[in-house]
């Protein structure tokens, strides 16, 4: 029974894949070796030219949560609250700002639609650090998505880790909606200073957009959501 951390789901590479096949062969190992100028014993270089199996005969895996779980589960719980689910990718990887910035794109081309939507974006995006203040990468995300969304009402994004915890800490990640540029204006806040100081948690604190679950004992990476209310 597998519960995967990893984007797309590789079974040989979640958990390392103790009761899956090696999918790296005996040269993949050696070339590494040699590539970083490993001293080994004549023992390990020895064990290096052992291959690992490749078919195991006697495991059946069944992958019980990953990200794509996830993002089935927020779009029923959103289909539920009345609005349309669209799940656009369960393999989000690139900047927490850069995601931020396109799911406020998807929102700004869809907020005149006339009907309840929901954006779902899952994967784990990472954060460029350039300086010392103090987030997460889903609160990055939903901060960065705040610019984009500025003044559109009744559009609302969030980004949160499935296991409660964004970054070094206590809040599970981020919420932002058309509000959220000017009110931090208003106390003095601008958006691209907090983003090059890497310091989204204090800004959504005195935007009350941090969101808070308390860990949840699982970890099958971060899910993100544009939330459009028609007029």
């Amino acid at each position: 029974m597998v519960l995967s951390d990893i984007l797309g789901d590789p079974l040989d590479m979640i958990a390392s894949g103790p009761a899956c096949a090696d999918s790296a062969t005996a040269d993949d190992a050696r070339h590494i070796a040699e590539k970083y100028a490993l001293r080994l014993s004549p023992a390990a270089r020895e064990l290096l030219a052992v291959e690992t199996p490749k078919q195991l005969h006697n495991v059946h895996t069944r992958i019980n949560g990953s990200v794509r779980e996830l993002c089935a589960a927020a779009a029923a719980v959103c289909r539920r609250l009345g609005y349309t689910p669209c799940v656009l990718t369960d393999r989000l990887c690139c900047q927490a700002r850069e995601a931020g910035s396109m799911l406020a794109s998807v929102a700004l081309t869809h907020a005149g639609d006339g009907c309840d939507l929901a954006f779902i974006a899952g994967g784990e995006t990472v954060v460029r650090l350039t300086g010392h203040g103090k987030g997460g990468r889903n609160q990055e995300l939903a901060l960065a998505a705040a610019q984009g969304i500025r003044g559109l009402p009744r559009v609302a994004v969030f980004s949160v880790g499935s296991d409660g915890t964004d970054g070094p800490t206590d809040a599970a990640g981020g919420y932002a909606d058309g509000d959220t540029c000017d009110a931090l204006l208003a106390q003095g806040v601008r958006i691209d200073d907090v983003l090059q100081e890497n310091d989204a948690y204090h800004a959504l604190e005195k935007a009350g957009g941090l969101l808070f679950t308390g860990p949840t004992g699982t970890n099958v990476n971060d899910v993100a959501v544009v939330l459009i209310r028609a007029e």
